[in-house]
């Protein structure tokens, strides 16, 4: 009995000793904790595929948060739907040393709905825990299993979660049997291991000791900086449905086919567009009737109820309800074009997401569903879901990607439009009339197009009083007061609008002795350069192509003549260009500006070139005029 008790006692002390060698934070190597709010202590992942509609996953992290800024990923928050359970949950919390601080009950573990602010109708809920410590460092450990009944996805895997998180140990693995295919599609450099266990296979993909990423300006993500693997079966079932992901046309036939007979109208729907479209003469007339009619209309709703995620709900009942998802609002908008006799295909698009990858199909690479209108002699797209949106406008976040066309024959990838610097506009004009006392009546007139009309369109709908809270929120001219302001958009077809704005200042002109100095560029200065970045490791790009042309001409007061005006300043780059030309005549000086930009993505160590660039339009903007008094 003495020797069990000691024996008992050991492996109490064993597994004691084991916690605290595993999760002590000061065993974290200095490298991984180095610009690192929390570290990825060790992760496994399991993915066992069992059949082409069966699946089970088994998954354990520990993650040590050194930080508050690290408490976000304090949790547990792992979503399921009908097609899916999680079981077997189990959750601790260790102290610095790695000493067990609490072991987390069933009960501790809430289930609630996943839904979403836009969306009545889903069936994704989610398994959440926080866990909570007021000392740091302090490590969380959770471990579950989930089973699925039908497999349209596998889980991806990156070696870090995200920026200024590390990695000690990560490793994923998915085992598959015999008679099933899958793809994989990995980052440059990534080693796949390949095992066979009995009669399966597995694939292994891990790192180990993974520095942080701290979170860079203008980056366009951690794809190109870090390891990563994404999974796709070749066939799939879902919820009564079957296809396959080898080409991404017999994707786009399945996407067809969940939508065969989707877009019947009822009769008085019918009866409703013959009418709305009697007088028009052309297709793209009859287009714009419709579109206008479907954004007059209907309302943006989700919808992710099982295969209700993928296919639409039909067009008879967005008919009565007059609210559907992009799925059968697109659909919606395709059915009342069909009964004016014009075809449209269905777009399935990865909005605010890189182009579908051509020799890559599969579920995960798209998110949103728009339409496309192939007339005779031009190519419309439609976005089905804003009721503000020009017909034709797609916005940036949709536009210059491939996307799947859904054909008869299945899918067809297409590129959407591209919004180029010149189409992405700002043209400004601004007259300034200074009086004799030196104060200013300032007139600016502005207008907007594409994305930038995007960028500004709020401003149309929203109320005055909010219109004149941004202004003055926005507004850097010095001892500016807001006399008066308007926005339109004078064709609701186009995506331009104006902006007219009058100010009135007395701060324009700085006095030094018997001079005055005048910052010329009034309206559009680029404020500040941001930091150079030594070993950069993420690509960066700007936003969207764009080109700004201001002209601001100044009546100067009485009394005063041009002493003193800048040269003329040209800057080029890879980036992009900037032109500033100062001209004087007749007691007027005339400063007009164009800078134009280009969204091309740049590899990490061009960015200290960019930021040199920005730096010299920073200098070129902040130019002044030297005024003389002549009485």
């Amino acid at each position: 009995m003495r020797k069990l008790i000691f024996l008992t006692f050991l492996a109490v002390i064993n597994s004691y000793s084991y916690a605290q060698t595993t999760y002590d934070a000061a065993k974290i190597p200095e490298n991984l904790t180095k610009d690192a709010i929390a570290v990825v202590r060790n992760e496994e992942q399991f993915f066992d595929y069992k059949s082409i509609g069966s699946g089970q996953v088994d998954y354990k992290v520990a993650i040590t948060i050194l930080s508050k800024a690290g408490d976000d990923y304090a949790e547990m928050a792992e979503p399921y739907d009908k097609f899916s359970s999680i079981y077997n949950i189990k959750a601790t919390l260790y102290d610095a040393t790695g000493k067990k601080v609490k072991e987390y009950k069933s009960s501790d573990v809430k289930d609630q709905s996943l839904i979403s602010d836009y969306s009545i109708f889903e069936d994704n809920r989610i398994k959440l825990l926080k866990f909570y410590s007021t000392a740091y460092p302090y490590t969380i450990e959770y471990s579950y299993s989930q089973d699925f009944k039908g497999i349209l996805s596998m889980p991806s895997w990156r070696a870090i979660k995200g920026y200024n998180i590390s990695t000690e140990k990560s490793v994923y693995t998915i085992q598959k049997n015999p008679t099933l295919a899958l793809k994989f599609l990995t980052s440059k450099n990534l080693k796949t291991d390949s095992t066979k266990v009995g009669d399966k296979t597995q694939y292994k993909w891990s790192t180990t000791n993974t520095p942080a990423i701290e979170s860079e300006p203008l980056s366009i993500g951690l794809e190109n900086s870090v390891d990563w693997v994404k999974v796709s079966p070749t066939q799939f079932e879902y919820d009564n449905t079957t296809g396959n992901f080898d080409t991404w046309k017999n994707f786009g036939a399945w996407i067809s086919k969940l939508n065969e007979n989707a877009n019947v109208l009822p009769p008085a729907t019918k009866t409703q567009i013959q009418s709305l479209i009697k007088d028009a003469k052309t297709p793209k007339e009859k287009m714009r009737i419709l579109y206008n009619h479907l954004q007059q209309n209907t309302r943006y709703v989700s919808v992710q109820l099982g295969i209700g995620g993928f296919k639409p709900i039909l067009a008879e009942k967005v008919a009565q309800v007059n609210y559907g998802d992009c799925k059968a609002l697109s659909n919606y908008m395709k059915a009342l074009l069909n009964e004016a006799g014009i075809k449209s295909n269905l777009i399935v698009i990865g909005n605010g997401m890189p182009g579908l990858n051509p020799n890559y199909s599969s579920m995960g690479q798209a998110n949103h569903m728009i339409l496309c209108v192939p007339l005779e002699k031009d190519t419309t797209f439609l976005e089905c879901t804003s009721q503000y949106s020009p017909m034709g406008f797609i916005g940036y976040d949709n536009s210059d990607r491939n996307v799947l066309m859904i054909t008869e024959d299945g899918g067809k990838l297409v590129h959407t439009p591209i919004y180029n610097a010149k189409d992405n506009y700002q043209v400004r004009k601004t007259k300034i009339n200074f009086k004799e006392d030196g104060t200013a009546d300032i007139d600016i007139k502005s207008a907007y197009g594409n994305a930038q009309f995007e960028d500004n369109m709020r401003m149309l709908l929203i109320e005055p009083v909010e219109q004149r809270k941004r202004i003055n929120e926005t507004n850097g001219i010095p001892g500016a007061e807001l006399i008066s302001f308007k926005f339109n958009q004078a064709d609701k077809a186009l995506p331009i609008m104006t902006e007219e704005i009058n100010f009135k200042s007395n701060q324009l002109l700085t006095q030094g002795g018997d001079k005055a100095f005048l910052t010329l560029n009034l309206i559009n200065r680029k404020e500040s350069v941001p930091a150079k970045i030594e070993n950069r490791k993420t690509y960066f790009a700007v936003s969207f192509s764009y080109q700004d042309d201001d002209e601001i001409s100044y009546t100067l007061p009485k009394g005063y003549a041009v002493e003193f005006l800048p040269k003329d300043i040209t800057l080029t780059s890879e980036f992009g260009t900037y032109t500033a030309k100062f001209i004087t005549k007749d007691n007027t000086i005339t400063y007009t500006r164009t800078q134009t930009m280009t969204a091309k993505k740049f590899p990490p160590e061009k960015y200290n070139e960019f930021v040199d660039f920005n730096k010299k339009i920073y200098q070129a903007d902040k130019q002044k005029a030297v005024l003389t008094k002549t009485l």
